[in-house]
């Protein structure tokens, strides 16, 4: 008996060790110089409503990533009439399934076929009608190939987003898909929620592009666009006068360079005025496409175009090897590093749009810490109090453990990397409930057996053994319902899930385990004759 309580003691000694491990973070300021690297450095995590941050619902605009596709398409497609000599009158996509051609020659449609099933496979060809002079096709595209660029999409999107708020510094955010191609973000703790969200949102494709000198800039401004070209606009805001101004291009509509290209962006000073610029860097084919550009096009001007918007639109003076190129424009130090990080994370396939967006205050989070801290402290108080004038030194045993339940329930969370949120702090106390209600079936089968006549031990040894049964298939049952609500279960219906499964699994050993252990060094080792129950 001795060393089997030796033992529960040693296991005990363990947890509470394992406790004071992962809780110790979170107590202090700083860690001690003793504490090795291998030892958990990770704070308890607070949610979204303890210390306030962003909530957002985005929806990925998944459609617009097939719209994409097939303008590119288009594009690849009269690159191949050129380079084979297929004469064309149109070619323009029609809706998110099909591209509508009509050839000058009815005889290119066999050249036409090969070109098709060797090059765009997702396509199949039907004709649309023909008369003597003109022959239409329709390039249907495949319904499965749309839907799994739609489902690309929406993940390419949610790892670009997820790169984006690391490279922010937001500390632990919660970024998760949902259905229908939406994704939830959480962002504790962000202290500039509308810069934040900017950053999110932005769509971040980069182009290059040559601007149309051949063709009048006022013309296209009256409506006549050259074909091939379009009109956009460089927006700066006058730091003076804060007065917004819009300068537009006649630009090339091609972009001969993307984003896609690039490996690197990060912001640098200008040597001369001060003045933050973004450095980008290409990859190897990206900067031989950057260097035939500027080579072609020396003494013309190359846009750098952001999301429609012109950053800058400087002269090639030179051919430019290297693979290095700048964006300059007004910046200040937060739009500088927000555009690099941005490029460095990637442009998004398609455009997102917010559904929902909460801003919960730091103020807000610190009162539901206070109110939740203090419904508990007070529910504990009544608890604890309650348990002693009814069970006696058996109830002061009880609260105890009763007690010890919170710091393993913390140190779970820690251990586990979970985030404790407002309804979290509702399933510590509802584990405290039921972890008296399980203190309640052991005594109260102790009692049962005193009044049998049974001697103390025995009494006490019957209370615990028969009780078990019954605090197993409670806590059991409910720990599989906590499992079905942290599987199916988002945002408050997880954080409630999170504590109550810790707790329950904590709430067994302590009820069962640690309480036993008391009990047996009192009535066994020190062989007590009576017991206060």
């Amino acid at each position: 008996m001795a060393k089997r309580l030796g033992l529960r003691v040693g296991v005990t000694a363990g947890l509470i060790l394992f406790a004071f491990i992962f809780l110790l973070p979170s107590l202090v300021q700083e860690l001690p110089p003793w504490w090795s690297g291998f030892l958990p450095k990770e704070k308890v995590r607070l949610g979204l409503d303890l210390q306030g941050g962003v909530h957002l619902i985005l929806e990925v605009e998944a459609k617009k990533a097939v719209e994409s596709h097939l303008e590119r398409v288009v594009e690849d497609l009269k690159h191949d009439f050129r380079k084979n000599k297929l004469r064309y009158t149109d070619i323009r996509r029609k809706g998110l399934d099909k591209i509508e051609l009509v050839l000058m020659r009815g005889e290119d449609q066999k050249v036409l076929e090969e070109l098709i099933k060797n090059n765009y496979p997702d396509f199949k060809m039907q004709s649309a009608g023909a008369s003597e002079k003109e022959l239409t096709l329709n390039l249907v595209f495949d319904a499965q190939a749309g839907n799994h660029l739609m489902k690309l999409a929406s993940e390419q999107a949610l790892e670009t987003i997820r790169n984006r708020v690391d490279q922010f510094g937001v500390a632990e955010p919660d970024i998760r898909p949902q259905p229908n191609h939406r994704i939830l973000i959480q962002l504790p703790g962000v202290k500039d929620p509308k810069r934040a969200i900017e950053l999110i949102g932005k769509t971040a494709l980069l182009e290059f592009k040559l601007v149309d000198e051949e063709n009048s800039l006022e013309e296209a401004l009256k409506g006549n666009v050259p074909p091939g070209s379009e009109v956009l606009y460089q927006s700066t805001v006058d730091p003076k006068t804060g007065r917004k101004v819009s300068v537009p291009y006649l630009l090339k509509k091609r972009a001969p360079l993307t984003g896609e290209s690039l490996t690197d962006a990060r912001v640098q000073l200008d040597s001369q005025f001060g003045e933050p610029y973004v450095s980008i860097a290409f990859d190897a084919r990206g900067g031989r496409t950057f260097e035939r550009i500027t080579g072609e096009n020396v003494g013309k001007r190359l846009a750098i175009v952001l999301d429609n918007n012109v950053y800058s639109a400087p002269s090639i003076r030179d051919r430019i090897s290297g693979g290095k190129a700048q964006i300059t424009g007004s910046f200040t130090m937060d739009e500088a590093k927000d555009l690099a990080i941005v490029l460095r994370a990637g442009a998004l396939p398609a455009p997102v749009t917010i559904l929902e967006e909460r801003t919960v205050g730091p103020s807000l989070g610190k009162d539901s810490i206070e109110q939740g801290f203090q419904s508990m402290l007070i529910g504990g108080i009544i608890v604890l109090l309650l348990v002693v004038i009814y069970y006696r030194l058996s109830g002061i045993i009880a609260d105890f453990v009763l007690l010890l339940n919170i710091p393993l329930i913390m140190a779970g969370l820690a251990a586990f990397g979970a985030t404790l949120t407002l309804p979290g702090i509702a399933g510590i106390i509802l584990t405290i409930g039921m972890s008296v209600d399980a203190n309640v079936l052991i005594f109260e089968r102790i009692r049962e057996e005193l009044r049998l006549g049974k001697p103390v031990r025995a009494a006490m040894e019957a209370g615990f053994d028969r009780a078990l049964v019954t605090i197993l298939d409670s806590n059991i049952t409910t720990v599989i319902a906590a499992l079905v609500l942290l599987q199916f279960g988002t945002g408050p219906v997880r954080g409630f899930a999170v504590t109550l499964t810790i707790g329950l699994v904590s709430n067994v050993i302590t009820a069962v385990f640690v309480a036993r252990i008391v009990f047996d060094y009192l009535y066994v080792q020190k062989r007590w004759k009576s017991i206060s129950i």
